[in-house]
């Protein structure tokens, strides 16, 4: 199957608007910058410049709170379906946010290395070093290779960075009670926060395929449709986020986890019986659905995961095309037979029996039959921008993950 191209002019500059680097999270990141530049012509001390340093740390940190996730979800998607596609297209681009997080931690840097400028000594220096060290590591494609250095860098260079920040601020006069004060404060309850939900959980995995693991939780918390958990062997040094798969009318969850790691590959192959858990069940690119009357769902592998919840929930009608290799002798039968049941006229997709599909063509095709409003795809990352790009400059909203953390 081939896909054509649109030609027209306004296609074209609608193709390439969408493309990369034009998205919705580095034009956030674009006007977090931009207004910190205007801001720069006010400035006229050394404490305007540190107010500016925890400003930005302020809203580099909470944007990416939990609570704060979810409420940003909450509002984007209370929308009703009634109004304007174009509007809620837009509202649907609420999982950019992260834009802003990276877009204040960059400000955040170049204040601080004003301050060290202006104001020199060994405790600035450290924490300006630590603070780059952390925008360096954090820069994707390193961060893409180095994962693990990236996710300590962040954590233990962050911890250090706010502890050190406080020391340093805490010399000047006026401090407590003041808004940097009251500011720092607020990092520091929102980075302890999730931490005070760890706890160490029991879990019963399954393991229809050396490839998949199907891990079920059932302590307590049974998470809604489209949230994700973030799960650890070792709750200092790594953590992984997996969307949940609640059941109605069913206590617990399940994650479904493929092996794309050593992490992933090792829990595969142990089957713990416990694992860390911490924070709240937090709100992903899925929540969209709500947005729209009629969606389609394009999934490759495991990434079916994430589509269940949604699918088995019926909430948003909803076609599924899903594209994986013996999707039965991989997943096992009965989660395909679950899928089968509440999705009769899913297109199943075996790549060992059919080859490589072409899904910009699956899910046009999918998306014109059953009617729908938009297309969310939850695949790996080249794929999930392919599809995204392509089916968005033909005009169908899309939507997926943009790996921006």
């Amino acid at each position: 199957m081939t896909t054509t191209r649109p030609e027209l002019p306004a296609a074209r500059f609608r193709l390439r608007w969408r493309r990369r680097p034009f998205t919705h999270h580095n034009r956030l990141a674009a006007a977090v910058v931009l207004v910190n530049a205007l801001v720069a012509f006010g400035v006229d001390s050394a404490q305007a410049v540190a107010d500016l340093v925890v400003a930005n740390v302020a809203l580099a940190v909470l944007i990416r709170q939990q609570h704060v996730v979810n409420l940003l979800f909450r509002l984007a998607t209370s929308a009703p379906t009634t109004w304007p596609l174009r509007v809620r297209w837009s509202l649907g681009k609420v999982y950019h946010f992260g834009g802003l997080h990276v877009g204040a931690a960059l400000c955040a840097t170049a204040w601080f290395a004003v301050a060290a400028w202006t104001l020199p000594d060994p405790l600035t220096w450290t924490i300006l070093a630590l603070m780059a060290a952390m925008v360096v590591f954090a820069l994707p494609g390193l961060r893409a290779r180095r994962h693990d250095v990236f996710e300590r860098v962040h954590r233990f260079a962050g911890w250090t960075v706010l502890a050190l920040f406080a020391l340093h601020s805490s010399r000047q006069p006026d401090f407590v009670g003041s808004t940097r004060f009251w500011l720092l404060l607020l990092v520091v309850g929102s980075v302890v926060l999730p931490w005070t939900r760890l706890r160490r959980v029991p879990v019963r995995i399954s393991r229809p395929s050396r490839h998949v693991a199907l891990v079920s939780f059932d302590y307590g918390v049974t998470p809604f449709a489209g949230s994700s958990t973030a799960v650890s062997r070792n709750p200092l040094l790594e953590w992984h986020s997996f969307a949940n798969v609640p059941t109605p009318g069913r206590t617990g969850f399940r994650l479904t986890i493929s092996r794309a790691g050593d992490w992933t590959g090792s829990l595969i192959d142990d089957l713990p019986t416990h694992l860390w858990v911490k924070g709240v069940p937090t709100a992903g690119v899925g929540n969209i659905d709500k947005l729209f009357t009629r969606v389609v769902w394009v999934a490759t592998g495991s990434g079916i995961g994430p589509c269940l919840p949604h699918l088995l929930s019926r909430g948003t009608p909803s076609r599924l095309v899903w594209s994986t290799r013996t999707p039965r002798e991989t997943y096992g039968d009965g989660l395909v037979d679950e899928i089968e049941a509440v999705q009769p006229d899913a297109l199943v997709w075996d790549t060992v029996r059919d080859g490589k599909p072409d899904l910009v063509e699956l899910a046009l095709r999918a998306h014109r039959e059953f009617g729908a409003e938009a297309v969310i795809c939850i695949s790996n990352k080249k794929t999930t921008w392919h599809v995204v790009e392509e089916l968005e400059a033909r005009g169908v909203p899309a939507f997926g993950a943009i790996w921006d953390s």
